[in-house]
């Protein structure tokens, strides 16, 4: 299967890794520490600005700002520096990450604050705090500390709200409208078309397939739909098929 287009693009980025076979990747808050220093070196080096990060035992998730197109050689410095020193400060061999990192890229800026406050909400989602900016290890625990590294001085949080209205605003929890366009968003896939960032689908898989009404009609959609960029795997699962049934279908 080909690998999810990697979008260098300057902009916004949800970057998100976690440990081979899901293992812990910090085992304690010193090496907590020493991945947000990597984090805040790499950001000074790549002219990262930072706007949100949570590190949670087995993974991690930052929201990062680009301003050059340099997104993979940064994330690729931090990745391996970290396990270098994790290797050789638990006496362990061998891969670190489970692969390289994962980036979506955010093409639509109205929904930041929603990501920004996704990734800020891991803590609670996983039971180790009860609010948002409780937990040490995200970003908001800087900020309504009133103790912001560097590295996070340019979040548009800071630039945008105030502590009275961020308290107020991560106070509410996400709504059900708020995750699914968070799912809608990670399951996003872009495509470079005239110089432009745009998605890979302009319809939802399922939209392929609402007024079909005979197996000659399903056939067409499923070739639609692969047209415009669904995997034959996908299709499949859409059509209750086998993938082999698809390309059957594809060949016909």
């Amino acid at each position: 299967m080909p690998r999810r287009l990697r979008i260098e693009n300057v902009g916004y980025h949800h970057v998100y890794n976690r440990g081979v076979a899901k293992g812990k990747v910090f085992e304690d808050e010193k090496d907590k520490a020493k991945f947000i220093e990597l984090m805040a070196s790499a950001a000074r080096e790549y002219k990262f600005n930072i706007h949100a990060f949570c590190l949670m035992d087995n993974h991690y998730h930052i929201l990062v700002q680009n301003t050059r197109e340099n997104l993979s050689s940064g994330m690729r410095q931090l990745n391996a520096q970290y396990a270098s020193y994790f290797n050789k400060r638990h006496s362990r061999v061998g891969h670190l990450w489970q692969d390289r990192f994962k980036s979506w890229y955010v093409l639509d800026e109205k929904h930041l604050f929603t990501l920004f406050k996704y990734i800020e909400n891991n803590p609670v989602k996983a039971g180790m705090s009860q609010k948002i900016g409780e937990y040490m290890y995200c970003a908001t625990y800087s900020i309504l500390k009133d103790a912001v590294p560097s590295f996070l001085q340019n979040s548009f949080v800071l630039r945008d709200y105030n502590t009275k209205e961020l308290l107020d605003l991560l106070s509410i929890s996400l709504s059900v409208a708020e995750r699914s366009n968070i799912d809608a968003f990670h399951q996003t896939k872009y495509k470079h078309e005239e110089g432009q960032i745009v998605p890979l689908h302009q319809e939802m898989l399922e939209n392929y397939f609402l007024h079909v009404k005979s197996k000659q009609e399903r056939n067409e959609a499923i070739k639609k739909a692969y047209e415009d960029g669904y995997s034959k795997s996908e299709v499949a699962r859409n059509c209750s098929l086998s993938v082999a049934g698809v390309s059957k279908i594809l060949k016909s």
